[in-house]
């Protein structure tokens, strides 16, 4: 294992390296290793992914590619922080489906989508690192498996819905602790510590080994890409004392509102008020500490969810 070549995180690598055509083979790699079987890119399509701006943390590409089958898909890479983070899952899937429509198409021009979501951040309760969501539809009755009459090449196929609903992947990095073996673990290993083996041979690392070299950047990129780092480092910093603040706050709010409220209402009631007021105030606790790094009124509300007027109160 080659441990002394620096290489970039791949967040910023998709946001200012990837995009470009002649590296498309890194993200082709990442791809076909989740979809396990072969994808090359086309184009690289046009989302709000596009920002430049250094707070964008709401990073999302979506990719026009083309199976092992030469089927067209669409595929949606998501790095984000938001609190309700599947409700942007489904949000982001659904821009993608319409955004990648021609106006009056039929609804047989819509495209199987991909979402694939790389998390940094504590998401919930799970002790995998990857997890996969796709749609079934099973009888209730009988437990078998729904298969729908589909137009194809002029003639009727069946196709069971998953085959064209959207599948979910997300790779939530930080559960990563293993031991790289199989290609998917290579890149779990890259995408937590930056680090690539000197010998592998997993589909896009090949290629990222080449491409994402720290030492290869100019001066001015690394100075930017450095900024980026620092950036990172203070909202998790921020975020992570907001976090606490909040939680401290919240609880002894909560404790206090079900204290009162639990004499009418009962003691569980009580305690379900006081929990959601306590996220309130952890929403309220990171909007502050944001507010106060510069940050836009647009990203916080991403970020915590509270409105411009409530953050403009702060």
């Amino acid at each position: 294992m080659e441990v002394n070549n620096k290489y970039i995180r791949f967040d910023w690598a998709v946001k200012r390296i990837l995009r470009d055509k002649a590296n498309f083979a890194v993200l082709e790699g990442l791809i076909t290793v989740l979809l396990g079987e072969k994808i090359t890119i086309s184009e690289i399509l046009e989302s709000e992914g596009n920002q430049e701006h250094d707070y964008d943390k709401f990073n999302r590409v979506d990719i026009k590619a083309l199976n092992s089958k030469g089927e067209i898909i669409i595929v949606e890479v998501q790095l984000t922080r938001q609190i309700y983070y599947l409700q942007r899952m489904l949000y982001g899937v659904s821009k993608a489906i319409t955004e990648h429509i021609s106006l009056g198409d039929g609804y047989g021009h819509v495209k199987k989508v991909y979402s694939i979501n790389i998390i940094y951040f504590d998401l919930g309760r799970g002790s995998d690192y990857l997890y996969h969501g796709k749609t079934e539809f099973r009888g209730v009755h009988t437990g078998d498996l729904l298969e729908v009459n589909t137009k194809e090449m002029n003639e009727l196929k069946l196709r069971v819905p998953g085959d064209i609903f959207p599948e979910y992947f997300i790779i939530r990095v930080n559960e990563f602790n293993s031991v790289a073996r199989t290609p998917l673990e290579e890149w779990l290993d890259y995408l937590k510590n930056n680090r690539i083996s000197d010998t592998t041979t997993t589909p896009g690392l090949q290629e990222a080994r080449e491409k994402l070299l720290y030492l290869s950047m100019s001066e001015a990129e690394r100075k930017a890409y450095e900024r980026n780092i620092d950036i990172i480092v203070s909202q998790n910093d921020a975020l992570a004392t907001s976090r606490a603040e909040g939680r401290d706050e919240g609880r002894a709010e909560g404790i206090e509102i079900g204290r009162e409220e639990g004499i009418e209402i009962g003691r569980e009631e009580g305690i379900e008020i006081g929990r959601a007021e306590g996220e309130r105030q952890k929403s309220v606790a990171i909007a502050r500490k944001l507010k106060a790094m510069g940050m836009d009124v647009a990203t916080i509300r991403k970020t915590t969810d509270l409105s411009a007027e409530e953050i403009a109160s702060l």
